[in-house]
C-alpha cells in the first residue's frame, strides 16, 4: 500500500510536470500548469492543487484542448490593451507570456489590460494576482467558467462560477489578495464535498427542478447558487460581459455547448487589468502604498484578518517543512504518472 509522503516544492512540481509531458503536453503547456499546480498545494488550496490533474489530462484526452499549443503575443504596440492567442492551449502559459508587456504598458500608461483568448483556464486567480503585483501593481482578474449557476431568482444553470480576483502590492509583505468564486463556493469544494461523501452546507446549491439541496450528487446535477443573493448574480454578470462578450471570447453558456460537459477544463478567455498606483496618485498628497499600509494596520487592529493570510502561512510552513500529501494523493500521482491519458475516462 502507498504511504503518504512529503515533498519540497521544487520536487513537486518536477513531478507534476513529468505527469503531463508523459501525456503529451509540451514544455510550454507542462512547465506552467506544473507551477501553478504546485503552488496550489503548497498554500493549502487543496482544490486547486494535485487533485485538478485529472480534469485536465481528461480535456486533453477529449480533444478540447491543444497539449502542444504555443501561444502568441498579438502585437499591438502603443496600445494598452495586451492580447495573447493562448491557441486553444491551457490559459497559463498565454499569461505567462504576456505578463511582462502587460506591466511595461501599465507602467507606461498608468493602466493596461492583458487579455488572453481561446484557454482553457482551470486554475485559481491568486497565482496570476500574485505574479502582476510582483511589478508594483494593482490588478482586477476575472473569466466565466460554464455554465453551472442559476441567476438570483432563477432556476437552472446560465452564469458560471465566474472567478474574481483583486492584489495590492505591499513592499517587503505579501499582497492583499482576495480571490473569490461569484457562487456560494467553487465548484470544485462541492466536488471535494461529493467525494468525501460529506453534505454541503445549506444554501449553496439547488437540484434540477430548483428545490435547495445539501447532497453533492444532486447539486452537481443541478445548479450552484451565487454568493450575495442578487449582488452575487450582477457581480457574475459583469464578469461575463467583461470577461467574455467584451473581448470576444466565450460566455458560460457557449462555454457548456462547446464541451457539452462540465468534466472537462472550460475553454474561454480571461480579462486582467493592471493599474499603476503612482500614476494615479500623482500630484495629489500622500504616498499611495503608504497610505495602504496605515489602512491595512487599521484593519488588523480591530483584530481582522486580512484575506489570504492564512494561505500565505501555509504557505511558510509548506516552504520551511514541505508539502505533505496523503496516501490517496501520491497513489494517484503514481498511477497518472504511470498510465497518463489512459488514467482518465471519458
Amino acid at each position: 500500500m502507498t504511504n503518504g509522503a512529503t515533498f519540497t516544492v521544487a520536487t513537486l512540481q518536477e513531478r507534476v510536470e513529468a505527469i503531463f509531458k508523459k501525456a503529451g503536453l509540451n514544455k510550454v503547456q507542462a512547465g506552467a500548469l506544473a507551477r501553478v499546480l504546485a503552488a496550489g498545494e503548497r498554500d493549502h488550496c487543496k482544490s486547486h492543487g494535485v487533485y485538478r490533474i485529472e480534469g485536465a489530462l481528461r480535456t486533453v484526452k477529449a480533444g478540447k484542448v491543444n497539449p502542444t499549443a504555443i501561444p502568441e503575443l498579438v502585437e499591438q504596440e502603443a496600445s494598452a490593451i495586451v492580447r495573447v492567442d493562448a491557441k486553444s492551449g491551457f490559459s497559463y502559459p498565454a499569461f505567462e507570456l504576456g505578463l511582462p508587456v502587460l506591466a511595461e504598458r501599465a507602467h507606461k500608461h498608468g493602466l493596461a489590460a492583458l487579455v488572453v483568448n481561446d484557454c482553457s483556464h482551470f486554475t485559481a486567480l491568486w497565482p496570476e494576482v500574485e505574479a502582476v503585483t510582483a511589478y508594483g501593481l494593482a490588478t482586477l482578474i476575472m473569466c466565466p467558467s460554464y455554465a453551472t449557476v442559476a441567476p438570483a431568482g432563477g432556476t437552472k444553470p446560465l452564469l458560471g462560477t465566474n472567478p474574481y480576483a483583486f492584489g495590492w502590492p505591499r513592499e517587503n509583505k505579501p499582497p492583499y489578495v482576495f480571490d473569490f468564486a461569484t457562487s456560494v463556493a467553487a465548484r470544485g469544494e462541492i466536488e471535494l464535498h461529493r467525494r468525501a461523501g460529506k453534505q454541503l452546507p445549506e444554501g449553496w446549491a439547488i437540484d434540477s427542478e430548483g428545490n435547495p439541496t445539501t447532497d453533492p450528487e444532486t447539486a452537481l446535477a443541478g445548479a450552484m447558487l451565487p454568493f450575495g443573493g442578487h449582488k452575487g448574480s450582477a457581480i457574475s454578470t459583469m464578469i461575463e460581459l467583461l470577461a467574455a462578450i467584451m473581448i470576444g471570447d466565450r460566455t458560460s453558456p457557449e462555454v457548456l455547448d462547446y464541451l457539452g460537459t462540465t468534466t472537462l477544463s472550460p475553454m474561454h478567455g480571461e480579462l486582467i487589468l493592471a493599474f499603476s498606483p503612482e500614476a494615479f496618485s500623482a500630484g495629489r498628497p500622500g504616498n499611495p502604498f503608504e497610505r495602504a499600509e496605515s489602512f491595512f494596520e487599521a484593519i488588523v487592529a480591530q483584530g481582522a484578518r486580512l484575506p489570504s493570510q492564512r494561505r500565505f502561512d501555509a504557505r511558510k510552513k509548506s516552504e520551511s517543512e514541505g508539502i505533505s500529501l496523503s496516501a490517496a494523493e501520491v497513489e494517484l500521482l503514481d498511477r497518472l504518472y504511470e498510465q497518463g491519458l489512459d488514467a482518465v475516462s471519458l
